[in-house]
């Protein structure tokens, strides 16, 4: 028999996760997916919003070739991705009380609108701050995180809460504290961090079930083709005159 290897061990740990994903939020991505389709019969706007790698599922949902053109990046500057200098600057604004709620006031979100907010943890003032402020606006909140953190970490946010606290409906990743799924005797910290797969495909998962539930209600959902498949380009075309109101990203 092959030698399991390192690679092997991350695969079987990210399988594991995504199965536990599966089964045990499988009621959330169907009540989400409701949200989430109600929202666009009801003609509001759709949302996402990560900081540091936690903007990676949020942005995997946007101008996607086979997901829905109506999801915005809601980004607060500095904050998005890695792509500041120095990345550690993104970390620390996570902590900086105000961002959110300025973010949110200057931004096209209205009462109506749909927010999914992605936060491995959800300890920090910047989701905290983002669900508990666009609920007060009127939105509707999908939070994304391992609700492990609220029971092993302490909130930074004064108000002691977490991203959980905050939203309508909260799917949760189940990943470790720490993010990393794998240890060696020969390494001396955690390694092979799962969070933006399992927290991909769980959103990948209610996009998935909220175009079915379009589709069932009689309402073609709107949705992209890949502009590197014949006929692509032109079917987004027809998608962005049919919705350019709510088709923000291409402003």
């Amino acid at each position: 028999m092959s030698e399991i290897t390192l690679a092997d061990r991350f695969f079987d740990a990210a399988i594991g996760l995504l199965r536990t994903a599966r089964e045990r939020q499988a009621p959330r991505i169907a009540e989400a997916a409701a949200l989430i389709a109600d929202t666009v019969a009801a003609g509001g706007k759709l949302f996402a919003h990560g900081a540091g790698h936690s903007a990676l599922p949020a942005q995997d949902l946007v101008y996607r070739a086979g997901g829905l053109a109506l999801v915005n990046l809601l980004s607060v500057p500095g904050t998005t991705g890695v792509d500041i200098s120095p990345a550690t600057l993104g970390s620390a604004l996570e902590h900086v009380a105000g961002l959110a709620p300025a973010t949110l006031d200057a931004s096209p979100a209205d009462a109506g609108d749909l927010l999914i907010v992605v936060s491995l943890s959800g300890r920090n003032a910047l989701p905290v701050e983002m669900a508990r402020h666009a609920g007060e606006r009127g939105l509707a909140v999908i939070g994304v995180t391992s609700v492990a953190y609220a029971t092993r970490t302490v909130s930074r946010h004064p108000s002691g809460t977490f991203l959980k606290d905050h939203c309508d409906l909260v799917l949760d990743s189940g990943i470790p504290v720490g993010d990393a799924t794998l240890t060696s005797e020969r390494v001396g910290a955690p390694f092979a961090p799962a969070s933006t797969v399992v927290a991909c495909a769980l959103l990948q998962a209610t996009v998935a079930e909220a175009t079915g539930l379009m589709a069932a209600r009689g309402t073609e959902p709107p949705l992209l083709r890949s502009a590197n498949v014949d006929g692509g380009a032109d079917w987004n075309e027809k998608v962005f005159a049919e919705h350019a109101d709510r088709i923000l990203w291409r402003r």
